[in-house]
């Protein structure tokens, strides 16, 4: 079906699965074991050489409706759906990685991403190395013969740093194919960009966040090739993560996917008009969003993104954190909170929250400045947002 209908049609109706009784919304399956006909087609299943349901940590039938329809969505062969986005993050780099191998990350990624990675994976005898993606060359002196795996994301949180992807593929794949190159797609979704389509190995979400888009469901999701993720099912998601996704959550989910395309539409118009405006504000030092003209990756962004470039924008006011938490403190429409995707806006301080994780000298050289605000702009109308803001800008 994906190769006759658009992205609009594909999220409404692709990877439909018939039930007994023909219902038109996915039946939710709560159901924490299977029943087997037999002993042997129980143990037979066990080996993996049968399709059923065993027990809700291997697979679930809602659980797989989701999983298709985000593989297809993301062009990959099959996905997996996790009870979170660092759940699903964390059983692709335990899935690759053992004592002894080398992780390349850029330096501009998620406070929790980047704990795991310089905290965690560190204490397991796994080699990481921060670095700017951004510099072809630094990219490829940071390669060595135990590297393992490329992580990074585009656009990147919190500054929207937009990486070449087909340029990190490149570079990566020339000096060993075999190293796996793990793209966040978060921020973008499918319906902006597709890095499977790009070269990508592995795609990741925070599902939470605009797949869900309503902010009632914690999931994430690995996706790619099928002897992959069938690897990080038995290894990442089953034996050493147990981060499972429940059924109720999944249908959550499913049912959030099909506003996705129309979502993502208003997200996009409605951050790119406040980012005019606040780059027009003589308050305002800098916007950080790829939609400008003026932001330094937006002719990449216009590459490897399509319809629009994303909900997310970041800015810097004159005058510093001071100045930012004060405006933070004056809006009255947006909602001061962590998390983004949702129709709601969310506005809040990296530094201090989501990327708290990051000392201040590893902040500072991934560009995550003190004074960094970010906005995750919601569905509302676009002119109540701006007001909310500028009456925020004056009183500062």
């Amino acid at each position: 079906m994906k190769d006759c209908y658009k992205f609009n049609t594909r999220v409404m109706h692709d990877c439909k699965e018939k039930d007994a009784f023909n219902a038109l919304v996915p039946p939710i399956y709560t159901s924490a074991s299977y029943r087997f006909n037999s002993a042997e087609e129980g143990g037979s299943s066990f080996r993996g050489e049968t399709n059923c349901f065993i027990y809700t940590r291997l697979g679930n039938p809602t659980t797989k409706i989701l999983e298709k329809r985000i593989a297809s969505l993301e062009e990959g062969e099959e996905a997996i759906a996790f009870a979170s986005g660092m759940g699903a993050i964390s059983s692709v780099f335990y899935t690759l990685l053992s004592n002894g191998d080398h992780v390349v990350a850029d330096k501009t990624i998620y406070g929790c991403t980047f704990a795991l990675l310089n905290h965690g994976l560190t204490r397991l005898g796994i080699e990481v190395t921060f670095i700017d993606f951004k510099e072809e060359s630094t990219l490829k002196n940071a390669l060595k013969n135990n590297t393992k795996v490329v992580f990074f994301e585009t656009p990147a949180n919190p500054t929207l740093k937009i990486i070449d992807i087909e340029k990190v593929v490149k570079t990566v794949k020339q000096y060993n194919t075999n190293i796996q190159i793990v793209c966040d797609n978060t921020f973008a979704t499918p319906y902006h960009q597709q890095p499977l389509t790009l070269g990508v190995d592995i795609v990741v979400h925070s599902g939470t966040k605009y797949l869900n888009g309503h902010g009632d469901a914690i999931c994430g999701f690995v996706i790619g090739r099928k002897e992959f993720i069938d690897q990080c099912k038995k290894v990442g998601l089953k034996d050493l993560t147990g981060a499972v996704l429940g059924p109720m959550e999944a249908y959550l989910v499913i049912r959030g996917l099909k506003t996705l395309a129309l979502r993502m539409e208003r997200h996009s118009q409605n951050a790119l008009k406040i980012a005019q405006f606040l780059a027009s504000h003589p308050k305002v030092e800098f916007v950080y969003y790829p939609g400008l003209p003026s932001f330094l990756d937006h002719d990449t962004a216009k590459k490897q993104m399509k319809n629009g470039f994303g909900g997310i924008l970041s800015f810097v006011l004159k005058g510093g954190m001071d100045q930012g938490i004060k405006l933070i403190n004056s809006v009255k429409l947006i909602n001061v909170a962590v998390s983004l995707g949702e129709c709601e806006s969310l506005i809040e301080h990296p530094a201090s929250m989501t990327h708290s994780t990051y000392t201040e000298c590893e902040r500072l050289a991934s560009g995550i400045e003190d004074g960094l605000i970010r906005l995750s702009v919601g569905i509302e109308d676009a002119s109540d947002l701006i007001a909310d803001l500028s009456q925020a800008l004056e009183k500062i």
